[in-house]
Formats: C-alpha cells, structure tokens, sequence
C-alpha cells in the first residue's frame, strides 16, 4: 500500500491519502483525484536524517574514504519539497548534482534498538533527491549546511510503501535520469552502513520517533544539473521522483503568481 500526503489547488488542508496502482489518489471523503491534479508534500512530517558518504564508490569519486561511523546530518523544513515540484539552483555556483536515495520511514517509537529489532520500528519506504551544491564542500568533518541544507533541494516521494511491500531493502536498484539520459544506478547492497545498522546507531543515543526519516546516501554517478533539466530519481519497488531545476528569478516569478 502507498500512503501520501496531498493538497488540492486552492485549498489549504492537507490531506493524508492512499495511491491507487494509476497513481491517482484516495480521499478519506471517497474523491478519486488525478495525480497531476494535486500538489505532492513530502509523505511524512518527521525528522529527516541524512548520510553522507554510505557508498564506498560514492566516496571515491569525492577522492575520500568511506567513513569508519555513519556520517549523520539533518534536514531542516525548507529544503524539503514534493513530487512534481521545483529545486532552486542558486546563482553564482559552479557546481550542484543529484543524489538518488533510499528513504527509511520510522513506524514506531525507537530507543535502544537492537541490530536484530531494527526492522521491526520501519513503517516504510520512500525517495528523495538529496541535491547538493558542491562549492561550499570542504572535508566531511565539517558542517555543511551550505552544501546539503538550501531551501527546495530535497524533494521526497511522491508516497512511502509499507515495509512488507518490499521484499529486500537490502537489494533494490536507485536510478537517475536527467531529461532522459541514465546517469546514476546503483544498489542499496553497497550501502556501508545498512539499514539495521543505522535504526541501531541513531537509536543508541536518540529517541526516533514515528514519521522520522533516515535518508541512506548515494551511489556513485553524480553531474552538475542547470535551469530546464528535470531529474528522476527512482528506486526499484518504492517509486518515481521528478523535479525540474529553476533560477532563483524563476522561482521568484513562480512565488510571485501564487500571491
């Protein structure tokens, strides 16, 4: 089963919905609406944690070694967006690239899980783009929110599967496509910390709580992304993401038609 969260154009509520197999969707009144007729949030409200550097190849191709402990940083709300909507790439850059990601939705209350108890708190599964803008990366030691952490650069879903809809978490191909050329695939086998790892890590020291996400990093295959491209990220059994790329005067024009 898909879960979503939606709003439909000029109203404020948002909705929480089932995705049928058409990708349209299921109101709680009965209203069977279109996919393109909504505007996708992100599927949940929580935390989002992040890694950085979780494939080894991912990590060589940024000429570092894959770290000894997971590498862990948070998503603030603004940088999260929706299926179908926009990510700001901002000026005067050289530099910014996708990253297609497996995302962990947290189903229950978690602290001091066990390795072996960790499957039992997932609720789900969804996707996101954990774009980044590289000038501002120096070493992974340091904060980065300049890199991971600009507003619109982290669209999630478009809906998160339930966690016995997906056979093996631990072997599902992630693609992307920028306007229609494949230019990442990867497999979640290669994860350097996978996901029993990470529910344990995270719970050692912190309560998660239901609605949280974990973001579980990249493969290799990252390109610079311009104004105009529009990129797909997939993984395999979970789901198709897609957002376009826009200048910041792009979306300020955007913002300035929705007043």
């Amino acid at each position: 089963m898909k879960h979503a969260r939606i709003r439909l154009p000029g109203e404020a509520d948002i909705h929480a919905v089932l995705v049928n197999d058409d990708h349209s969707v299921q109101l709680a009144d009965g209203r069977r609406v279109a996919e393109e007729a909504v505007e996708w949030l992100p599927p949940a409200e929580g935390t989002v944690f992040a890694l950085g550097l979780n494939y080894a190849d991912h990590a060589a191709e940024l000429a570092f070694k894959a770290p000894t402990e997971p590498l862990v940083f948070l998503k603030s709300p603004a940088t999260l967006t929706g299926h179908r909507q926009v990510s700001v790439r901002p000026d005067n850059i050289i530099y910014m690239h996708y990253e297609c990601e497996l995302v962990v939705i947290i189903g229950k209350t978690a602290k001091n899980v066990s390795r072996e108890q960790a499957m039992d708190y997932v609720a789900g599964y969804s996707v996101c783009n954990d774009y980044a803008v590289r000038d501002y990366l120096e070493n992974y030691y340091r904060p980065n929110l300049r890199v991971k952490n600009r507003d619109t650069l982290t669209p999630i879903g478009p809906w998160w599967v339930d966690r016995d809809d997906v056979a093996n978490p631990a072997s599902l191909t992630l693609r992307t496509w920028v306007n229609g050329e494949l230019r990442q695939q990867g497999n979640t086998r290669d994860m350097v910390f996978d996901i029993p790892y990470l529910i344990a890590y995270l719970s050692s020291f912190m309560t998660l709580s239901p609605g949280d996400m974990i973001a579980t990093g990249t493969p290799e295959g990252l390109a610079d992304v311009l104004p105009g491209d529009e990129l797909i990220v997939e993984v395999e059994g979970v789901g198709r993401l897609v957002n376009h790329i826009v200048s910041e005067a792009q979306y300020a024009d955007r913002q300035a038609q929705t007043v």
